[in-house]
């Protein structure tokens, strides 16, 4: 039987790794994990998970996802997290994806707060919607 890997490139099948999550059987151990599986959903063009997972002082009353054309995720690297208290935490990622043939790059510092148990995102500072780059290798 053949696996679909994550799209979050965790290195996880997709049904052990975001699937859960997107399906609503589990919930994001970590801001991480849940930002990988905003990702994720980003990639699979889910709205409802998006909404469900952005927390309620920040969330936006409706999400209208790109169609025209729609951006084509294609990669998602973490450059760090932190987790200044048990309830708030950041994580560093760039995002990458084509749209319209062109090759871009979303770089964010997302800020994630836990309540009831459950992760949320907060908001994040975005650093430019740039046209790709050769990202150095670790």
């Amino acid at each position: 039987m053949k696996t679909t890997p994550c799209p979050c490139e965790s290195g996880q099948p997709y049904t052990r790794c975001c699937g859960p999550l997107l399906a609503g059987e589990s919930a994001a151990g970590s801001a991480e994990a849940l930002m990988r599986s905003r990702y994720t959903a980003f990639s699979r063009r889910d709205a409802a998970y998006l909404l469900r997972t952005w927390h309620a002082g920040t969330r936006p009353a409706t999400l209208e996802l790109d169609e025209n054309p729609a951006p084509r995720w294609i990669g998602l690297r973490i450059l760090s997290r932190s987790q200044a208290a048990d309830d708030r935490a950041t994580v560093e990622f760039v995002a990458r994806y084509r749209v319209g043939g062109r090759a871009r790059r979303l770089h964010e510092n997302s800020r994630f707060i836990r309540e009831g148990g459950l992760w949320y995102y907060v908001d994040g500072d975005i650093d430019g919607d740039s046209p790709a780059q050769e990202e150095p290798r670790p």
